[in-house]
């Protein structure tokens, strides 16, 4: 709450934070979480792709759940250096997926959000920013229907109608306007004017990063803090704190590797105590005990200064609860995480167990409120990464996380 800029660097409309205030449910996938602080200014940056329709839809959604979301147009800042993701570019990403499906047998598991082939078109330089839709439109509209013409080229199946999506883009134009700034001067500003607190937003877990991540069974931006860098243009000497937010047990929304997953009862009852479901897809998700060679794995690219240690309430109810502390490959224990998907598929974990505390923990506001075995388990997972846990989450309320220092 005392942040006064709250900022995304990374990922798009494929995020899903959902954000509990004053009993209200939001959730959010474009704008920052910081949106709901009246105070705060959010600023979304140049890493960011952005689907407009997407956006307004998310505002009107959360208006519409209570308070907290009105005003949002004047305290909400969009870089100008920002990719915008089209219709075409979520048609794309389904039919891709259904592409993978019929070849492999298996698909990413993406949101069909569009975030891949907008980061492709991106990377390809045929990609069109937030500067160019509100520059010459004339311009902007050739640029489009090139695009549009070079995806019905790739993909026959692939249907745009052209003239409308640039008629509904020509009204998306006038309504960004006023939020629109040049990202680069507005975070130099907010760098070198009065000191501020500024807050920056991870949209995906480390492990989805793409240069990092369970490849390719990732998404298509660096998630990690490498990414603060390039997606906000803030220079690396001015990265303060970086906190890491990791659950008390271990979840993956869609396919990939999972080496701690409960495949049994144990990881249902973590699915249905956690409500484990995709903010985004609506998926299950699936779950596992804590696997902390990923967390570490995780500290090794992004340096935390502290962890926050979420839904440690979850695991109410177990007699006994398993860590993963270490992977071997062929029986010999290996000190990395290994890139490729076909040895981690391999790898089998040694588990340590600690003793479960079998009573509730929602009502604990202080570190001292948690039963004893509850604490050995905060204990356990900073004596192991050799990061402080910062803060502990006990349910979804605000009051619900309890700050150990």
């Amino acid at each position: 709450m005392d942040a006064d800029l709250v900022c995304r660097c990374q990922g798009g409309n494929n995020a899903g934070h959902t954000v509990v205030v004053d009993a209200i449910e939001y959730d959010f996938h474009l704008l920052p979480s910081g949106v709901l602080n009246r105070r705060a200014t959010s600023f979304i940056g140049n890493g960011v792709v952005i689907h407009l329709p997407g956006l307004f839809e998310e505002a009107e959604k959360n208006l519409k759940k209570g308070p907290g979301l009105e005003g949002w147009e004047s305290r909400t800042v969009i870089s100008d250096r920002a990719h915008i993701v089209f219709d075409f570019h979520q048609a794309v990403d389904g039919i891709q997926e259904q592409q993978r499906q019929q070849q492999d047998g298996k698909n990413l598991g993406t949101t069909k959000k569009g975030i891949g082939p907008v980061y492709a078109s991106k990377a390809s330089r045929t990609g069109l920013r937030i500067c160019d839709l509100l520059a010459d439109f004339g311009q902007f509209s050739k640029k489009f229907e090139a695009l549009a013409q070079q995806y019905k080229a790739t993909y026959p199946a692939l249907t745009i109608d052209t003239e409308a999506e640039l008629q509904q883009l020509k009204v998306y134009a006038e309504k960004i306007r006023p939020l629109v700034k040049d990202g680069v001067y507005f975070m130099h500003q907010a760098l070198h004017g009065p000191p501020k607190k500024i807050l920056v937003e991870g949209a995906n877990a480390a492990l989805l990063d793409i240069d990092f991540g369970t490849y390719p069974f990732v998404t298509s931006s660096n998630c990690t803090v490498g990414g603060v860098c390039t997606g906000l243009g803030v220079p690396p000497r001015y990265i303060g704190k970086v906190y890491g937010v990791v659950k008390a047990y271990t979840t993956r929304v869609g396919v990939g590797t999972f080496p701690t997953e409960q495949d049994n009862e144990i990881g249902e009852l973590l699915q249905s105590r956690g409500r484990e479901f995709g903010v985004t897809t609506g998926r299950k998700r699936r779950c596992g005990w804590l696997d902390l060679v990923l967390v570490r794995y995780a500290h090794m690219i992004n340096g935390f200064s502290a962890l926050a240690l979420t839904k440690l309430d979850i695991l109410d109810t177990f007699p006994e609860i398993k860590v993963g502390v270490e992977y071997c490959l062929d029986g010999k224990p290996i000190p990395y995480f290994p890139a490729n998907q076909e040895l981690l598929n391999r790898v089998s974990v040694r588990y340590e167990t600690l003793p479960g505390w079998q009573c509730s923990t929602e009502q604990a506001r202080g570190f001292a409120d948690l039963p004893p075995q509850a604490q050995g388990y905060v204990r356990f997972v900073e004596q192991h990464l050799g990061v402080p846990v910062k803060w502990v989450g006990v349910g979804k309320f605000r009051e619900s996380i309890i700050k150990v220092f």
